[in-house]
């Protein structure tokens, strides 16, 4: 199959039946909720061994004795004396207690990643594989999870591995060159770069195609490379043609988010990226190794117009969506009262730095580009309900540590908030759509992780956590639909119409 072919083919695939591929996209957009659990329930204990020890009463005894409003920045002496006399207030927060939890934590974050990461992209493999071969992606997901991750962990270890292995090589080769004389030396680094691009270059194309081939042939880490390696050689072409592919998709991504970073819109392209290149680069190279390997089922092309597909996709989202918040008032409930009690907490928490440390929405508001702004709030927003709602997978507490720490951040922002009524004034128009959506997203993390734990138990079948991971995802395309327009609003509307009154 020519890459024009192998293109086409991913397309088809990705538009056929998008909900039976994406859900584990938009987990793996969850990976960094999931992973942070083990910092804050370090951060927890840390709160808890400040309390009971009184180093916390302590800290905010010394606090209120002192000026904490911030000098002019142009005066470096103010500035050092501000933070010498700060100082002596925090001492009793560094205990050694507290830094071997953080540290812990750190850690415990660090693995959580990393495992979270081989499990996600096992799933999200596997249901590549399962929808090229013409089955459904979602189970075939499902199973690969369990099945396949650690393989992809010892892949993704191993290539590290490679890469450190090789680094210390090139740089024992060319410190000894160097230590007989520079000219060798000189020499030897130069020969270390050039080979260093082509060895590069065939590493990263083995462990590109590793994955599609451990999926495919069912293999494990050594199966998997040797696979790879027996498909760059039979088909170099198409190899390189892919790795142009890859490059071209990267460069093209990486201008975009920087771009519009530079305006503030960066949000929508890091999800674009997540949930539409991810999948389809993960396509486009398991359908070049299935079908080097005789395992691609015909794909036909869809006659349906995009336009019309996306409708079509808006309409089955909002009823998804309004089904699903009729059906479970309890769980909304819940994500309510999470995020309404850890909003007043983060308004309680905050309280002895009111007045000395501030927030302006107004000065947040300077540089305002309706436009672009409007694509971050509804790109950064509609990330979090996406994370929030994936994250519930890991048995519900990753959800609702979202909702916690959200309403935190909320309730501590407007207690330090210089004019209340105008953060208020901002707020209430996109508010009343962009808070009840994100309740929403966090009502389906708990439903999705009493689904799993059912799931995990043995009391569900694959196929029903397949339906619930399928319409968990249409349900989220209605919570787009109102962080779209709640964005908007926030774009164009919140920062201007209540200028002239306040």
């Amino acid at each position: 199959m020519d890459l024009s072919a192998a293109v086409s083919a991913t397309a088809s695939t990705l538009r056929r039946r998008p909900a039976d591929l994406l859900p584990f996209y938009f987990l793996g957009t969850a990976v960094p909720v999931v992973a942070r659990m083990g910092l804050f329930v370090a951060l927890a204990g840390t709160y808890l061994h400040y309390e009971l020890t009184g180093r916390l009463d302590d800290a905010r005894q010394a606090l209120a004795e002192l000026d904490l409003t911030p000098p002019d920045t142009q005066d470096p002496e103010a500035v050092q004396a501000w933070v010498d006399s700060a100082a002596p207030a925090l001492e009793p927060l560094a205990s050694p207690t507290a830094i071997l939890l953080v540290a812990a934590g750190t850690v415990v974050t660090l693995l959580l990643a990393l495992l979270t990461y081989a499990a996600v992209s096992a799933g999200q493999m596997s249901a590549v594989a399962g929808r090229v071969r013409g089955g459904r992606g979602l189970t075939a997901g499902i199973a690969g999870v369990r099945g396949r991750w650690l393989t992809f962990l010892g892949l993704y270890v191993a290539e590290f591995l490679l890469w450190v292995g090789m680094s210390l090589l090139a740089a024992l080769a060319i410190g000894g060159a160097f230590l007989v004389s520079p000219f060798l030396g000189a020499v030897v680094a130069l020969l270390a770069l050039l080979v260093g691009l082509i060895v590069l270059l065939l590493v990263r194309a083995v462990f590109a195609f590793a994955p599609a081939a451990v999926v495919v042939d069912d293999a494990g880490v050594v199966g998997a490379v040797e696979g790879a390696g027996g498909f760059i050689r039979a088909n170099p072409v198409d190899a390189l043609a892919y790795l142009v592919v890859a490059v071209g998709v990267l460069v093209a991504v990486s201008s975009a988010a920087s771009a519009l970073a530079f305006v503030g819109g960066g949000a929508a392209v890091a999800l674009a990226s997540a949930v539409v290149a991810a999948p389809a680069l993960d396509l486009l190279k398991t359908v070049l190794y299935g079908d080097h390997r005789g395992v691609v089922a015909p794909v036909e092309p869809v006659d349906t117009r995009l336009r019309d597909q996306f409708v079509g996709g808006v309409r089955r989202g909002w009823r998804e969506m309004t089904g699903f918040v009729r059906r479970t008032p309890g769980l909304h409930a819940v994500a309510i009262l999470v995020g309404v009690g850890f909003g007043a907490i983060g308004w309680l928490a905050v309280d002895p730095f009111v007045g000395a440390v501030t927030t302006s929405i107004e000065s947040r508001l300077v540089g305002h580009l309706p436009p672009t702004a409007a694509l971050n709030f509804f790109g950064n927003n509609w990330s979090v309900a996406i994370a929030t709602s994936f994250g519930g997978v890991a048995l519900v507490v990753p959800a609702l540590s979202s909702i916690a720490f959200n309403g935190l951040a909320l309730g501590a922002t407007a207690a330090l908030e210089e004019n209340l009524a105008a953060l208020l004034a901002f707020v209430v128009p996109h508010g009343i759509l962009e808070i009840p959506a994100l309740f929403v997203s966090g009502a389906l993390g708990i439903h999705l992780g009493i689904v799993s734990w059912r799931a995990f138990r043995g009391r569900l079948s694959r196929e029903a956590f397949a339906d619930a991971l399928e319409n968990a995802f249409w349900a989220l395309m209605g919570v787009g639909v109102l962080l779209a327009v709640a964005g908007v609003i926030e774009g164009f509307v919140s920062p201007y119409y209540w200028q002239p009154f306040l």
